[in-house]
């Protein structure tokens, strides 16, 4: 813990980040932050895309190898077995074609037949003629098959109806495996007789016995009913169920990825054999192919995992050296402008008090109206102690000399801290307040005031004081801005649940573009010929901070300018008067 503690760069705990809208140039944290986060965005992103990529890319190519190479293993293979059988068949054809139907049922003839299919294409164990009535008629073998009726066979009427048949491996009558190979010849009169061989499973298997296979492969013949037809390594004996699912048909050959029940990922290679029953299957392990993949793979994440290191060390020395000397470079910055803050604070109380006169200007000239009118009453009434508009009109002004006195005390106090007065404020009863001050001049202008307010406009926690001078520096501009029959909008409504909105337009002159991005400098201001100091907006900007909201402006040349203030429903004093 302590050797992390003194990896911290100087600067990381450093507090001093200013104030005003540009207090982030003096948060360095944030700026280390922001330049290792520019810098992982633009290094390693695309390094690590790249090499994402070219790990894919290079991931699949691999995988499509391996597996176009099981692919043309079951193809070849396939081949071979549909060689196999059409071979058998194509015999059977070429004796019934070039026999007439009175030969083939003399067993010397089958016989001699039998011979030579044996020694000339192997795997033949016997040779049988059976009639359009189902029964075997003539029958050469090492069975007694003669007479046997398979009238109620279905590949009995399979091979009448389709011509050739090729069955799959089972017991039949000799309760031995094997497989039949059946094609049928239409006699002149109409009628049919049917030519059957049986080809031994040992024949069959020999298919499958050279192909060249990895120790934990294995390659078999299925129905479609998923029986193994020959043996397998792993998925049991002929004439047993294997344990995989049965692919679904395709004219094509398939690779496919499989899961068993442990977990292990097979790539499973099958193809349809043609005219037959017969599932081609070619099982091998994933990751037995994939074994090469495995050993490229680890050198690329390797090299990756270097590569990142590396930048990664690169980026975190850069940003916090660069960070550093920033730092330092605004720490002198700051030891030479307290040096000269010093020298210029009686010039800048000067700057100030003449921004006093600007801010009492209003609250002097309601206590002299108000004065006035009382002044007319005393004349014209003498039972004034009854009169509640005279007593209104007195509460207006020591309101208005309260206020003088707040802000001319805030003026003064420019440079000093001072307390806030935090109460629930209703923000809708200090802006008719403020507005009610503006009366008479409204009227004699004829400007239009319109005010909306929400029904969901709770009680906030805010300064009272400041919020009255916030609202009347927004109006006052706004009356000063607009001619005769202007119009003035004020809308508050809810922002979210944490803030209130607040927004003051006016259809005045307007503010020029060039002026928006220093409207809240203090000592900058658009009237100047008027006697406009510049603090006005500048202390609405600086109350409105210290309140925790915002301040924003949008204006467009004689159209209007609008200004949105953002209130927080909670102060985040933890000073509050229950008033």
């Amino acid at each position: 813990m302590i050797r992390l503690r003194n990896m911290k760069p100087s600067f990381w705990n450093n507090k001093d980040f200013g104030t005003g809208p540009f207090k982030q140039l003096f948060d360095y944290r944030r700026m280390w932050l922001l330049a290792v986060g520019f810098s992982l965005m633009f290094t390693l992103v695309p390094m690590l895309s790249a090499g994402l990529f070219d790990f894919m890319v290079t991931k699949n190519a691999m995988e499509r190898e391996l597996f176009q190479r099981t692919a043309r293993l079951v193809s070849n293979t396939r081949r071979s077995v549909t060689f196999f059988l059409e071979e058998r068949r194509a015999a059977l054809e070429f004796i019934v074609r070039s026999n007439s139907f009175k030969d083939l049922k003399k067993p010397l003839q089958l016989s001699r037949y039998l011979k030579a299919l044996q020694v000339t294409f192997q795997g033949f164990t016997d040779l049988g003629v059976i009639n359009d009535k189902g029964i075997q008629i003539a029958y050469v073998g090492p069975f007694e098959l003669e007479g046997v009726d398979y009238s109620k066979q279905l590949w009995f009427r399979e091979v009448l109806l389709h011509g050739v048949y090729v069955s799959d491996v089972f017991l039949g009558y000799r309760q031995v495996p094997h497989l039949v190979i059946a094609v049928s010849h239409k006699l002149q009169d109409g009628s049919a007789y049917v030519l059957r061989t049986t080809i031994d499973t040992i024949q069959f298997n020999s298919l499958l016995a050279d192909l060249k296979l990895d120790k934990d492969s294995d390659a078999f013949i299925v129905n479609q009913n998923g029986v193994l037809q020959t043996a397998s390594r792993r998925y049991g004996k002929v004439m047993e169920r294997m344990t995989l699912p049965v692919p679904e048909y395709s004219a094509r050959t398939q690779i496919e990825e499989v899961t068993t029940d442990d977990g292990k990922w097979l790539g499973v290679g099958y193809a349809y054999i043609e005219n037959t029953p017969f599932i081609l299957l070619v099982i091998e392990r994933k990751d037995d192919l994939m074994s090469s993949w495995y050993s490229t793979r680890t050198r690329l994440l390797l090299f990756m995992f270097v590569s990142t290191m590396v930048a990664l060390v690169a980026i975190f020395s850069v940003a916090t050296h660069l960070i550093k000397k920033i730092h330092l470079a605004d720490e002198k910055r700051l030891v030479a402008m307290h040096k000269l803050e010093y020298e210029n604070k009686m010039a800048s109380i000067g700057r100030l008090s003449a921004g006093v006169a600007h801010e009492i200007n209003n609250p002097l000239a309601i206590i002299n109206q108000k004065a006035g009118l009382i002044q007319d009453l005393f004349l014209l009434k003498k039972m004034y102690a009854k009169d509640e508009k005279l007593l209104d009109l007195v509460e207006w002004i020591l309101k208005a000399v309260k206020r003088c006195t707040a802000i001319t005390m805030r003026l003064l106090s420019f440079a000093r801290h001072m307390d806030k007065h935090i109460s629930f404020v209703k923000v809708e009863k200090v802006f008719d307040e403020v507005l009610g001050l503006f009366g008479k001049e409204a009227e004699h202008r004829g400007i239009t005031i319109n005010v909306e307010v929400g029904n969901d406009i709770p009680l906030i926690e805010s300064d009272r004081g400041k919020l009255q001078q916030v609202f009347l520096n927004l109006v006052n501009n706004a009356f000063a801005a607009m001619d005769r029959g202007g119009k003035l909008s004020v809308k508050v409504e809810r922002e979210n649940p944490d803030f209130i909105c607040i927004v003051v337009t006016d259809n005045g002159c307007g503010i020029p573009q060039e002026a928006l991005d220093r409207i809240f400098e203090p000592f900058f201001s658009t009237k100047k010929k008027e006697g406009g100091t510049g603090l006005g907006l500048s202390i609405t900007y600086g109350i409105i901070r210290e309140l925790g909201g915002k301040l924003t402006v949008q204006s467009i040349v004689e159209k209007g300018t609008t200004f949105r203030i953002e209130l927080p429903l909670k102060s985040r004093s933890k000073k509050m008067e229950n008033k």
